[in-house]
């Protein structure tokens, strides 16, 4: 099979005005960003976002694995496949950073020939939305910064302030360092974090602001540390959310681009999953579902993570629930979480592992780790389906093993994906699937239920996600978690929504636990404010919000030739 980029290379595109005809989408509607790109304008916006129609499909996961899933490659299948079938279906997909796109990845625009284009554009720089979020968030640290060293007239605390730095790469060097050296010249020295934007608050508040003036108001209520008195001080009172929100005047408007099939697909905005709420924004998926019959938006990394936070924080947020969920299984996956390889989580086993059939691994896996998100899932009364991506080193007694542990464990619907090699014709079952559960669960679906509302405490919201999702029997609030939360409490935040960042994994906070492990104790390390996003970052067990380099990072294969072709990128 050629590789993802030669596919995409061989592509023909459509004119991407073309492309945004089939929604309806006139070409005064689009602001042309280079050959098959365009952002949909403000008065396309403010015009259309207000008239849903459509169903929204969430497509989730099992916990990754080193050797991945194919989460994006069956997003994009699916849309693929419901145009084949005669639906009118638009997908949306987050951006892609570069610090997985360098560091392990390599490429995040799907796989195959179930890819979004251009896929070269896409992976690098794109429309420069993510490049806008870092420069909007350091913004704020230079105003911050300077107003200490011009007087502090806030009388900020140094010690106390909470606002990090970012950079769009994983740099584990950059996790805890020192600024302001070399003299009173160079600004007010003191201790500063880095993380990866897709981290950022800045990033938070653009996939969840509804409109410009709920961008201009969420970056004015960032809290970016406390004075000496005890009271935060916000992005509003260092003058810092005015100018910030023009460097993203461009970064809200939603990417559009198409499918190899040349199926309409919007790419906008970019959080992590274990990191941050994992999920594209809430003005894309508006527009999708103001223009299309079905939308189908991807949560990062398994349900336990992108799709919990899809829930308790996304559509607290836009107030448009799913209307089914598709988990992403595979045979592999469900081999390692059932003990079937020699390596543990976040390793990956042999070739020779992987190719050697194993369906009582299979089985097990199934049945613990698969049988828990299924469970997770049907909690917020949704129809589920679980849909096995295909790879060729899977046996066919393992696929039909998959497929009868999913409809034992109370799937709705277990079908076979083949979207990589086949494209649209290869998800024709999943697309059949989820037409049948989005026409049943709006005739017949009980209401949609989260596992709390806005009005819980901080804690028990915590407490909630750790034992009835991850499986945990209780938290351990460590002595700085303790005293955040206090602080938390103080100022009056203490009903914010929340944010787990934890390994992808496992269920648990340790990445060697897999399957379905239970009975455990969360620990919970740090819990950091971002009240303009609208929820506090509970940080457990060892997680880092700045991701480092692999052994050989994906960079290391990547290069140029003379006329600017790129080469050993992207598979």
């Amino acid at each position: 099979m050629p590789s993802d980029l030669d596919i995409a290379r061989s592509a023909e595109p459509l004119p991407i005005e073309e492309v945004a005809w089939k929604l309806g989408l006139g070409i005064e509607e689009l602001s042309l960003k280079g050959k098959g790109i365009a952002k949909i304008n403000w008065d396309a916006l403010k015009s259309r976002s207000d008239n849903a129609r459509g169903s929204l499909v969430l497509v989730t996961s099992v916990n990754p694995t080193p050797f991945g899933e194919g989460k994006t490659v069956t997003t994009i299948g699916l849309n693929q496949g419901l145009n084949r079938l005669g639906k009118n279906a638009v997908c949306v997909i987050r951006e892609p950073s570069m610090g997985p796109v360098f560091g392990i990845k390599g490429g995040a625009a799907g796989g195959g020939y179930s890819q979004v284009i251009p896929m070269e554009q896409i992976n690098l720089h794109f429309t420069g939305d993510i490049h806008a979020v870092s420069a909007a968030h350091n913004l704020c640290s230079a105003l911050l910064d300077n107003h200490l060293h011009q007087g502090n007239e806030l009388d900020i605390d140094p010690s106390r302030v909470i606002w990090p730095r970012v950079i769009d790469m994983n740099d584990r060097s950059l996790r805890n360092a020192a600024i302001g050296l070399g003299g009173a010249l160079n600004g007010f020295t003191r201790e500063e974090r880095y993380d990866i934007t897709a981290a950022s608050e800045v990033m938070a508040i653009l996939a969840l602001a509804s409109d410009y003036k709920d961008l201009r108001k969420r970056l004015g209520q960032i809290v970016i540390g406390q004075n000496r008195s005890g009271n935060p001080v916000k992005a509003e009172d260092i003058g810092a959310a005015g100018p910030m929100a023009l460097l993203l005047r461009d970064a809200l408007l939603p990417n559009l681009v198409q499918t190899l099939e040349g199926d309409p697909a919007f790419i906008h905005a970019g959080p992590f999953a274990n990191i941050a709420h994992g999920n594209s924004s809430i003005i894309a998926d508006r527009l999708a579902l103001s223009v299309s019959d079905y939308v189908v938006t991807e949560a990062g990394f398994g349900s336990d993570m992108g799709a919990e936070k899809a829930i308790h924080i996304k559509t607290a947020a836009s107030g448009i629930p799913p209307d089914c969920i598709v988990v992403n299984a595979t045979v592999r996956s469900m081999k390692l979480h059932g003990g079937g390889f020699s390596s543990k989580g976040g390793q990956r086993p042999s070739n020779d592992e992987i190719s050697k059939e194993n369906v009582s691994a299979v089985t097990t896996g199934s049945m613990t780790n698969l049988a828990r998100h299924i469970e997770n899932m049907k909690r917020f009364c949704l129809p589920v389906i679980v849909s096995v991506n295909r790879f060729p080193t899977d046996t066919e007694a393992e696929i039909q093993e998959l497929l009868r542990c999913a409809l034992e464990c109370n799937a709705d619907y277990a079908v076979v994906f083949d979207g990589h090699q086949r494209g649209g014709a290869g998800a024709s079952e999943l697309a059949n699937a989820v037409s049948a559960a989005c026409q049943d669960h709006i005739a017949n679906g009980r209401p949609f239920e989260p596992l709390f509302d806005n009005k819980m405490p901080v804690v028990e919201k915590m407490l909630k996600v750790a034992t009835m999702i991850y499986g945990a029997e209780s938290i351990d609030l460590h002595k700085k978690a303790q005293r955040d939360l206090n602080l938390i409490k103080k100022w009056k935040y203490g009903n914010l929504a929340v944010c787990m960042a934890k390994t992808q994994y496992s269920f648990s906070h340790e990445a060697q636990e897999l399957g379905a492990p239970s009975g455990f104790t969360l620990p919970i390390r740090e819990i950091r404010l971002n009240a303009g996003a609208g929820f506090v970052v509970v940080i457990c067990g060892a997680m880092m919000t700045m991701p480092g380099l692999p052994k050989k990072p994906a960079a290391m294969d990547m290069d140029m030739d003379d006329d600017g072709n790129l080469t050993g990128v992207f598979g």
